[in-house]
């Protein structure tokens, strides 16, 4: 492939995954008359994913707290250790690792499914009943991601901090009340806000990354991997780029 088809397959991809976006943002307010799929698609992303999301948040928080306690090491007093600690895990830590940890699983299911049924031709028989195949199938996906990505890093980010109160406790010479006081100290209820904010952008984008690939896979189980490899490489290229946008702009 050429460069200049290489650049117009992007300019054409960008394209099209704007005209889905938008699609799907202008159906969102019809979600109430099918809330059940919604509900339905709330329990795979939310419930399902919560154990692997636990299981992140026990080592971020005490890789974080090993991390910082070998950097302050002669150099900084350990009682700002809970307070670099919970600025790394509210800001980026929580949302980010969260985000890539729910795409790796959320955005290769979405595009899976939908792969499959786009090759089984269940998107054209819904076209044949006059049904709108976005509605029913991508907006609940949409939704459900939106509402409960900021649930999961809630719990991770609450988890990890109980993670990391214990390993600051077993490895460091810190006390229990040094390190409360010390994730107490200068903190900005608006950088917790900002962190679940931005993650409410990420499900979207995990849940778009899916439904595109997935609406635009080739038939055979080949076209299925290769879609939901891409869909987990766009999801994690998104989160990124709404990440830096966020930081820039409010940080």
């Amino acid at each position: 492939m050429t460069g200049r088809m290489f650049i117009i397959r992007w300019v054409e991809n960008i394209a099209l995954f704007s005209r889905l976006t938008a699609a799907t943002l202008w159906r969102v307010p019809l979600i109430r008359k099918n809330w059940n799929l919604t509900h339905t698609q709330m329990k795979t992303i939310g419930l399902e994913s919560l154990p692997l999301v636990i299981i992140t948040a026990l080592f971020v928080g005490a890789a974080t707290v090993i991390q910082a306690h070998m950097q302050f090491q002669g150099f900084i007093p350990l009682s700002y250790l809970g307070f670099a600690v919970s600025k790394s895990i509210v800001t980026e830590l929580g949302p980010v690792l969260t985000a890539f940890v729910v795409a790796s699983r959320i955005s290769t299911a979405i595009a899976a499914e939908i792969g499959s049924m786009k090759t089984t031709e269940q998107i054209d028989a819904l076209h044949c009943l006059s049904l709108d195949h976005l509605r029913y199938v991508v907006v609940p996906k949409f939704v459900a991601s939106v509402l409960m990505l900021p649930v999961l890093v809630i719990f991770c980010e609450l988890i990890a901090f109980a993670s990391s109160t214990v390993t600051a406790l077993l490895v460091t010479n810190v006390t229990l009340y040094e390190y409360v006081a010390g994730l107490k100290l200068f903190f900005n209820p608006f950088d917790m806000f900002l962190g679940i904010f931005k993650t409410t952008f990420f499900g979207g984008a995990i849940a778009l990354s899916g439904a595109y690939f997935g609406l635009s896979c080739e038939k055979g189980a080949e076209g299925i991997g290769n879609a939901t490899t891409r869909a987990f490489m766009l999801s994690a290229i998104l989160i990124l780029i709404i990440d830096f946008f966020v930081a820039f702009l409010f940080l």
